[in-house]
């Protein structure tokens, strides 16, 4: 037993994004202490690890934490995300957290800030913490809870092997070298349809490199989100309103899950790399017009499964086998950004589980929950106001995640004051949509009306779709 342990009223196990969002609300609401452990030498989390060309893929808007805006609010001149508004470089993202941190949650004199360490204990009643770089050994005596900020465990492929064998006379990289090369390749083979995957197509293609020259492995083709959608600002307004509008109307018109998809890529609210495949994921991923022109220029695109072993002349896979060369390059995107997570309260007994309670918008949730735990007291309403949206991995996910989202909303709203604080949030993205809308505008509150009433609609409809999913 440590003679003198740190105390604090809560311990937050991790520094990443969702930590950081959750840690920022809960010092505005309470006037806790607050200890921070994190195996980085920085906040942000896996931003510390991301490549060096990772961006957002969402608008700087709706991202970070609710007491500080990121990103320059201005709209891209050039490139694949012209016209449309910025999204951070994850440089700028780990300068944002450290800032966060260094110019907001230390000079508060309220939280404590443990970097490069690792939790050892029990997740319970036994709280302790490692340097990684000394011997010290610390215990904490926890007066309220213990925040759980690790369950999104996002995986990047420089903290994460490949998930296949890679025999010798192999190069195979973690996307984060591709801006290393210094020689051309006879072929690059990137390995992974994620967002990674995506990204590193993008770079191959944006540096010039051949589209005949480039082999994309797709294990699962993804339903892919435009990016055009999810704009902020009024001057988005119809689009996002009406694309919001036309999920809830293909909801409530659907007589089944393959009929609801087709509604929605009609509509243009999802996408797919290639129209005559069926796509097998669903990750909240995004993508413009112009970056979905680009993929669609690479035809060798390898569908049997995944990787199981890289040899020098040939890839082996779950449906069969491809060749390759010791001279091509084939780039590691294989990591799985969103794990799979089993059915999990927020909030349990002397533990807050930071999970999703809104559909793809992971650092909201952790503030909202923060508001939620400052406010309430009784469980059991805590939990229903925070029921978890499942992580999306498939395409029926979509589904799945709507009807536990307009649950949750349902009674967010019927509740005052985090209706109240939800009007206000920084992070929530209606908020940025509509910010700025003046009541003469007799036309986008009619949008706002049918979006209501759709939303309705589609609430009715939901447990008939759910019902359909095997």
């Amino acid at each position: 037993m440590d003679a003198n342990p740190i105390k604090t009223d809560y311990l937050i196990i991790g520094a990443g994004a969702t930590a950081m969002a959750f840690v920022d609300t809960l010092l505005k609401e309470t006037n806790a202490r607050i200890v921070m452990v994190d195996r980085h030498d920085r906040p942000g989390g896996h931003w510390n690890d991301a490549y060096p060309f990772v961006r957002l893929h969402q608008p700087s808007a709706f991202y970070g934490v609710n007491s500080r805006e990121l990103g320059s609010a201005t709209k891209d001149k050039a490139q694949l995300n012209e016209g449309l508004y910025e999204l951070a470089s994850g440089a700028e993202v780990v300068s944002y957290f450290d800032q966060v941190m260094n110019q907001q949650f230390l000079p508060s004199g309220r939280v404590r800030y443990f970097p490069m360490c690792n939790y050892t204990g029990d997740r319970i009643d036994d709280h302790r913490f490692t340097s990684l770089v000394s011997d010290a050994n610390h215990q904490v005596r926890v007066h309220k809870k213990v925040v759980d900020a690790t369950h999104a465990q996002t995986a990047v492929p420089s903290t994460h092997p490949p998930r296949y064998r890679v025999e010798p006379g192999v190069q195979c990289v973690p996307l984060n070298d591709l801006p290393k090369i210094r020689q051309p390749h006879s072929g690059y083979v990137v390995v992974g349809s994620g967002k990674t995957g995506i990204d590193a197509c993008l770079w191959c293609l944006q540096n010039s490199i051949a589209p005949e020259k480039i082999c994309w492995i797709m294990p699962n083709d993804p339903w892919l989100i435009d990016r055009a959608n999810l704009q902020p600002g009024l001057d988005s307004f119809e689009r996002t309103i009406g694309g919001l509008t036309a999920q809830f109307e293909a909801i409530a018109a659907a007589d089944s899950i393959p009929d609801l998809f087709s509604r929605l890529e009609a509509a243009g609210q999802l996408l797919r790399i290639d129209k005559s495949v069926e796509p097998t994921a669903y990750r909240c991923a995004t993508v413009t017009q112009a970056e979905l022109r680009e993929l669609r220029r690479i035809d060798n695109i390898v569908r049997l499964g995944r990787v199981r072993v890289i040899e020098p002349t040939r890839i082996l896979l779950e449906q069969g086998r491809i060749a390759t060369s010791p001279g091509a390059l084939h780039i590691d995107c294989s990591a799985s950004a969103i794990p799979s997570l089993p059915d999990m309260k927020v909030f349990d007994g002397g533990k807050i589980n930071l999970l999703m309670v809104s559909s793809c918008q992971p650092l909201f949730s952790a503030a909202l929950i923060a508001y939620v735990e400052s406010h309430l007291a009784d469980q059991a309403q805590m939990n229903a106001l925070c029921t978890m949206v499942p992580p999306p991995h498939i395409p029926t996910d979509w589904i799945r995640m709507w009807a536990v989202y307009l649950g949750n909303q349902l009674r967010w709203g019927e509740h005052e004051g985090l209706a109240r604080w939800i009007k206000q949030s920084r992070l929530f993205f209606l908020n940025a949509v509509v910010r700025g809308l003046q009541e003469t505008d007799t036309e986008k509150l009619a949008q706002l009306h049918r979006l209501a009433v759709s939303r309705q609609q589609a609430l009715a409809s939901l447990p008939r779709l759910l019902g359909s999913i095997a």
